[in-house]
């Protein structure tokens, strides 16, 4: 006796299976947007008079993420390359559970073809806020009167913020600074950056001025542990759980510092505004803004390709401003 044939899978079914393993491998935000990815590539088969109810899903061909293309144009580029990456998922789901025959290296083709770039995004970051901060800082006189940890993480705080906002250090390489990476004479320091490589990063003199205070008040506490001061972190913690010992701040304490002096300086409102990468954005644009010279912030920012720095290279609305003015009222 002769099994009936098992009737081939649809296109829709299909879909349903690929979506039910989304949502069990991906979070919930994820499986919500993979289903509307699909759903618009459902309608776009649709209106090309693919019958998804019906069709077999060996009639689903590679040059349907081109037709997906075409009618992702009117949104946004980054909407359409994350459409266009999750039907590509279901097109490997296909493939790798043997539903469709699938070439894949000819979908990643013609995606690459047709699929726009999303256009890059300037760095956020609100610099007059980073000015009033530094400002504040800088001028900051009003240190607890004893001795002890309160007036030990004054010190570190102002002079850790002046040193992200003056140098360009990413907040992990701060926190790892030791005393002696610090060439006092020179204002520099050499470190182990991103990528395992070392550099050599300057120090402005009210960076300089600022850590020279907080040592000198931490000078007792360093003295007393027997160690070579030059073992010492450059940042280190002023809590009761550290006790008489110095030990280093954590990225965490990083950006618990710049939190706390954000809300102090500028109000609950912007506590999450400014961040300790802030900082970083803030010392590539200025030295962008003094020198005009992209190969100098490359330089100092460490960025191993110049079209990271480029990112930093726009104009201001003031200047735009200013400059429209002298230009059509000349």
């Amino acid at each position: 006796m002769m099994m009936p044939s098992k009737s081939p899978t649809t296109i829709a079914q299909a879909t349903v299976r690929y979506l039910d393993s989304v949502t069990l491998a991906r979070s919930q935000n994820t499986a919500r947007t993979y289903r509307n990815a699909l759903n618009e590539f459902l309608l776009v088969l649709q209106k090309h008079k693919l019958p998804i109810e019906t069709a077999s899903i060996n009639t689903l061909h590679e040059e349907a993420i081109v037709w997906l293309a075409d009618y992702l144009k009117d949104r946004a580029p980054t909407t359409e390359r994350l459409y266009l990456t999750a039907v590509a998922g279901f097109y490997e789901f296909l493939a790798a559970e043997e539903l469709a025959d699938i070439n894949l290296p000819r979908l990643r083709l013609l995606i690459r073809q047709r699929a726009r770039r999303p256009g890059q995004r300037l760095p956020q970051f609100p610099r007059e806020a980073i000015d009033q901060i530094l400002l504040f800082v800088n001028n900051f006189t009003n240190f607890p009167a004893q001795d002890g940890n309160p007036r030990l993480r004054a010190l570190r705080d102002r002079a850790f913020l002046i040193t992200l906002a003056d140098t360009g250090l990413r907040v992990h390489e701060a926190c790892r600074l030791r005393r002696g990476d610090l060439d006092w004479n020179e204002s520099r320091a050499i470190i182990i950056g991103k990528g395992n490589k070392q550099a050599v990063v300057r120090f402005s003199a009210r960076s300089m001025a600022a850590l020279k205070l907080y040592l000198k008040a931490r000078a007792t506490l360093d003295g007393g542990t027997g160690k070579p001061l030059s073992s010492l972190p450059l940042f280190a913690r002023h809590d009761d759980g550290a006790g008489k010992h110095i030990k280093p701040i954590s990225t965490k304490t990083g950006r618990l510092i710049v939190a706390e002096w954000v809300e102090r300086i500028l109000g609950a409102d912007s506590v999450g505004t400014i961040t300790p990468h802030s900082f970083r954005h803030y010392f590539v644009t200025r030295v962008l803004r003094s020198s005009g010279n992209l190969k100098l912030a490359q330089e100092l920012a460490r960025h191993s390709n110049i079209a990271v720095t480029q990112r930093y290279a726009h104009l201001s609305d003031d200047e735009l401003d200013k400059g429209y003015l002298e230009a059509i009222e000349s």
